[in-house]
């Protein structure tokens, strides 16, 4: 074992992770398609290799000695059918060969609707939509994995997440936080007025690395740290205009908005079939993480207070 920790993807919860590694004085490679560090220079000591992960051989020799591999990639929402199965496929070759650890980034498109009741690690993966039903065969094909002995695998789930780096991407990201800053409009998906659970992307990050270096969390599913005290979209919004000092409007966004809008743009016309987790409560239970191997979630004030920092 070395303590190498190979990271394919450089997106805001790679970065994370990376932060979270870096903290536990872990030597870092990152892997993406440019072999540039996004915005800057990569930190000290962090390597970054250019190259296309679906190109299984590239995948191999890019985590060469690699004691964990992190699968932080994450394709265009209309991309996903075509691209993220060879995505996998490329970084599980990259673990097998390594015989490293592989700890999977997921989300929790799986699951399908709550049905009013919490989303806990065994609900049963009963997705209704294209993405969700990927996600699923996905998982399948790792369970599968671990469960041969092929590869070690351990799997975080997330969450629609918020944060520093969350962009567009982010139900609670650009849309939201511009407004507030601006004291304009904070633009939030869906029902205003329903609970839901985001996951703070630094929390992300540390959950993550806390799953590459815990033998406690291998051959096991764990949903990544959520505030146990889930709010409205409405209420944070609220919240994030306070610790900013403006005013402004909160508007939500009917689906058909973006049925609308789906109609010129093929990426937000693959958000519709997520709208279900924005018209009704959706709460994602993460009490697992918490007490058997002790990562707790940031606060949703402390963690609005740091996402409005990174945005001025």
């Amino acid at each position: 074992m070395t303590d190498l920790h190979v990271i394919f993807g450089t997106g805001p919860v790679a970065r994370a992770t990376m932060q979270a590694l870096l903290r536990r004085d872990l030597r870092v490679r990152m892997v993406n398609r440019s072999g540039r560090f996004p915005g800057d220079d990569a930190p000290t000591g962090v390597e970054v290799l250019a190259g296309d992960a679906r190109d299984a051989e590239f995948a191999r020799g890019a985590a060469a000695g690699a004691s964990v591999v992190y699968q932080c990639l994450n394709p265009e929402y209309h991309e996903w059918t075509e691209i993220f199965p060879a995505l996998q496929n490329g970084v599980l070759a990259a673990a097998e060969a390594n015989d490293a650890l592989l700890v999977s980034m997921e989300n929790v498109y799986g699951y399908g609707r709550p049905n009013g009741l919490p989303l806990t690690e065994q609900s049963p993966l009963t997705a209704h939509t294209r993405k969700g039903r990927l996600r699923n065969s996905m998982a399948e094909q790792l369970r599968l994995a671990h469960e041969s002995g092929r590869v070690r695998v351990t799997t975080g789930r997330a969450s629609d997440y918020y944060g520093p780096g969350g962009g567009m991407a982010s139900p609670m990201g650009d849309l939201v936080f511009e407004g507030v800053l601006s004291g304009g409009t904070a633009r939030l998906y869906g029902s205003p007025d329903v609970k839901h659970s985001y996951t703070f992307i630094p929390d992300i990050g540390e959950g993550l690395a806390v799953l590459g270096t815990d033998p406690r969390a291998i051959g096991r599913v764990w949903h990544l740290p959520n505030d146990p005290d889930a709010q409205t979209s409405r209420q944070m919004a609220q919240t994030a205009f306070r610790l900013a000092g403006t005013t402004g409007r909160i508007a939500g966004t009917p689906t058909w908005v973006f049925r609308l809008l789906g109609l010129r743009d093929r990426t937000i016309r693959e958000v519709v079939e997520m709208a279900y987790e924005f018209e009704a409560d959706f709460i994602v239970d993460s009490s697992a993480i918490a007490t058997e191997l002790g990562v707790h979630a940031t606060p949703i004030d402390e963690a609005l207070a740091i996402t409005l920092e990174s945005y001025r």
